[in-house]
């Protein structure tokens, strides 16, 4: 990692370290003994609200961090990184990636929301949208909501696996199984082809998901966030989490972990979203590309063309000191 002295590099070390403490608790890589109310969505871990103030300023460093390792990577050009955030309605999706990313240079990293899927997309295997918007090397990957929508909304409303056109064989008791088959594989597939993935749940409890929803409905500022839609699906908010717990068990792996981040607390769970991540790019040994002799002579070269030029961008030239009769 190149760094501008061994302050800044102790500097970096420390917050590295700090955002693997943060992370590490919520990180699941065995899903196998995972149980969702085993998370407490307003777990601030040692942290309490007089601590907000110190958070958001570790959430600065971090999104500056964040930046850096950012920089690395578009320049390597080796790896790329696939981060998916899923949630219920208000749980911070949007206000996360808003403020971890705002220091990431755009030109490398690419946010997509999944929305309800088009007639297009519905021609095509469940996969088909997302892995087309894959990000390519040296590019940061945001998918807001994704693939496992397949194994969310259409399996809480199996009349969403109706339209999906499939032949009616294939429609089994194990279809539920089957699609956290395939996406364990192409996950494994992503990850040995240089992609990095890191899954967020925002784990939002009911209560708070209520509290957001009226200030969106009494705030005129935030009206425009409110759907009715919202209030619809929190009817079914019991088999929304039967549905997200048996996701989480079933595609948690050490290569393509998920982070339960309790969602109470938006500056909370920003630091730990922003922690997980940090982490990750950290362990890839991202650094600039060194340059060959060709190159090196080139910026030589290029150098001296440039001291050579006078104030208004032309080669300087010596005075003929000759004398013409």
């Amino acid at each position: 990692m190149s760094v501008s002295g061994k302050d800044e590099d102790i500097k970096i070390k420390d917050l590295i370290k700090r955002a693997r403490k943060f992370a590490e608790p919520f990180r699941i890589t065995n899903g196998k003994s995972f149980r969702l109310k085993d998370i407490d969505p307003g777990d601030t871990l040692h942290l309490q609200s007089e601590d907000k103030p110190r958070a958001k300023e570790v959430l600065a460093s971090g999104v500056q961090l964040l930046a850096e390792l950012q920089d690395m990577l578009y320049a390597q050009d080796r790896w790329s990184v696939l981060i998916i955030l899923q949630a219920m309605d208000a749980a911070g999706k949007d206000g996360a990636i808003k403020h971890i990313m705002s220091g990431v240079n755009p030109q490398g990293c690419q946010v997509h929301s999944f929305k309800a899927p088009s007639p297009e997309d519905l021609d095509h295997d469940y996969l088909w949208r997302c892995m087309r918007l894959l990000p390519n090397r040296g590019n940061m990957g945001i998918f807001n909501r994704s693939y496992y929508e397949e194994t969310l909304v259409v399996r809480v409303h199996q009349e969403f696996l109706a339209k999906q056109k499939l032949p009616p064989e294939l429609v089994t008791k194990n279809i539920w199984n089957e699609r956290f088959h395939d996406i364990r594989n192409i996950e494994s597939y992503l990850t040995r082809n240089g992609t990095i993935v890191r899954k967020f749940f925002l784990h939002v409890s009911k209560d708070e998901q209520e509290r957001r929803f009226m200030e969106r409905i009494e705030n005129p500022d935030k009206n425009w966030k409110f759907s009715s839609s919202d209030i619809k699906e929190r009817a079914y908010w019991d088999d929304y989490m039967k549905a997200y717990e048996d996701m989480i068990r079933n595609t948690a792996t050490k290569e393509a972990p998920w982070y339960v981040v309790p969602a109470d607390n938006k500056w909370f769970t920003r630091l730990v979203v922003a922690a997980a991540i940090i982490d990750a790019l950290a362990s890839l040994d991202l650094h600039y590309p060194k340059v060959d002799k060709q190159k090196l002579d080139e910026l030589a070269e290029a150098r001296k063309t440039l001291l050579n030029e006078d104030g208004n961008g032309k080669h300087s030239k010596k005075k003929n000191s000759d004398k013409r009769g």
